[in-house]
């Protein structure tokens, strides 16, 4: 029955789309990779619960036909923020997140040699008091 269940999630995962602009972070790649954990030893691998196992392909399977899209279909494709699925794919794109990574670098580098305590070449030392 182990076998059963290792080739419907092998057939899950070809048909799971894999999206390339977030290369090792969509949920395709991250889908791959738990099957391949979950079943290491292939066909005869040991499933301590599978009735577990059956409710995680089931759910999986729904979201990749996208059954809760068709029943609950959105008057618009934008968030309440008002930005569109395309500008969100976008902004969530591998290149993207590694530019405003270094924007971020960059902030935090001026703020601080803005704000660091620089030792003064030659501090003045304060009058000693006479005794």
């Amino acid at each position: 029955m182990s076998a059963t269940r290792y080739r419907r999630f092998l057939k899950l995962c070809e048909e799971w789309p894999r999206d390339e602009s977030k290369r090792g972070r969509d949920l395709g790649t991250f889908l791959r990779q738990k099957v391949a954990h979950a079943f290491r030893e292939g066909e005869n691998t040991q499933l301590a619960d599978p009735e577990k196992c059956d409710q995680m392909y089931e759910s999986l399977a729904r979201i990749n036909s996208n059954m809760y899209k068709e029943k609950f279909p959105r008057a618009k494709d934008t968030s309440f923020t008002g930005v569109t699925v395309e500008e969100c794919r976008m902004l969530l794109s591998t290149e993207k997140m590694q530019q405003m990574d270094e924007e971020k670098k960059g902030l935090w580098k001026t703020l601080m040699e803005r704000f660091s305590s620089k030792p003064e070449e030659n501090p003045e030392k304060p009058p000693e008091k006479e005794k």
